[in-house]
């Protein structure tokens, strides 16, 4: 059988982009049920050995709330419900992910995914080796500390509270205005809830939980695109298919955390039909063979460390690589020296 590609690859995906507006709605209930009973045990249960793992708990399934937001956003499910606005913006205000600046950049992520030398709108900037060299020391600086680990760890004050919530609001007021009340209503109920309940409540019942699901989220984000067998190309070579499935990666884990994550490790699929709905990614990918041929990363920590240890696109080798690579192409162009005799 032909395998097919382009165009015609797209419109086998068209099927699976229909929801069950039915199952859409117990999805978000059930998820949101589950959040707010997790949240209330870490905030009830008197015991800290006790509030500890229902904090981290309550992080994963904001994860997941995260995704059907994001699913939401794409028109993938409850589209034009009035309510499901109401729940998603509440959602993502408290999460410091408002609407207008998310779908913004992340409409921009999905339309220019893998581009060399474009905007870095809603991911992380990626350099040539050519461009990381010609960089000034501060430009260089400022570009490992946004790829940085513990820049993805601290998501958190990093990506969210400073990337979504002050840069956008600052950049443009009157078009982020939600980016300002997203950030004064979750300081606002971090105070609250400091003040009025004490630190432990603050601590395990909000601070906690967006601090895990931040962090997972700025990985996430991350490690999607940016993972070994990534793939980068010019303008002029771009191709939509192409940077869906050769720029986006396939995470592989166990069916647990893909409940968590909510079928965001099927990323290749989504970026080549984001109308898909969440629960439908691994659908699609067993009824489509093309797609089983995906390039991977998984949350295992050799694979995570891995990720992070890429730093600039070598279009020569046709991959990332990391500092030891870089000193070694440095070297190499240091050592042509023009014949002036």
């Amino acid at each position: 059988m032909q395998m097919r590609t382009g165009r015609e690859l797209i419109l086998a995906t068209k099927a699976f982009a229909k929801e069950d507006r039915n199952k859409s709605w117990w999805l978000l209930l059930s998820t949101l049920f589950l959040l707010l009973g997790s949240l209330a045990a870490t905030f009830f249960i008197p015991y800290i050995w006790l509030k500890i793992p229902f904090s981290i708990l309550s992080g994963l399934i904001m994860v997941r709330m995260f995704i059907i937001y994001h699913d939401f956003q794409h028109h993938a499910i409850l589209h034009r419900s009035v309510l499901a606005d109401v729940i998603m913006n509440i959602y993502g205000s408290y999460v410091m992910v408002p609407s207008s600046i998310w779908k913004r950049s992340h409409d921009y992520h999905h339309a220019h995914n893998s581009k060399l030398f474009s905007a870095s709108i809603g991911s992380y900037p990626i350099c040539t080796t050519g461009k990381y060299l010609s960089m000034s020391a501060g430009e260089r600086r400022l570009y490992l500390f946004i790829r940085h680990p513990l820049t993805v760890l601290f998501g958190y004050f990093t990506m969210f509270m400073y990337g979504m919530c002050i840069s956008s609001f600052m950049s443009a007021p009157r078009k982020h205005f939600d980016s300002l009340i997203a950030l004064a209503v979750h300081i606002g109920i971090s105070v609250y809830a400091f003040i009025t309940f004490g630190w432990d409540a603050w601590l395990f019942t909000v601070f906690l939980p967006v601090f895990i699901a931040c962090a997972m989220g700025a990985y996430l984000f991350y490690a999607q695109h940016n993972f070994p067998a990534t793939s980068f190309t010019d303008k002029e070579d771009w191709k939509y298919e192409g940077a869906a499935l050769e720029s986006s990666s396939y995470m592989t884990m166990s069916p647990v955390m893909h409940w968590f994550l909510g079928n965001i490790g099927y990323h290749h699929i989504h970026h080549l039909n984001s109308r898909i709905p969440f629960y439908r990614l691994p659908e699609t990918m067993a009824a489509i063979p093309e797609l089983q041929a995906a390039r991977t990363t998984s949350l295992h920590p050799k694979e995570i460390a891995a990720c992070f240890r890429l730093k600039v696109w070598d279009p020569e080798l046709k991959r990332m690589i990391g500092f030891r690579e870089l000193k070694t192409y440095k070297a190499a162009k240091a050592q042509i020296v023009p014949n002036i005799s």
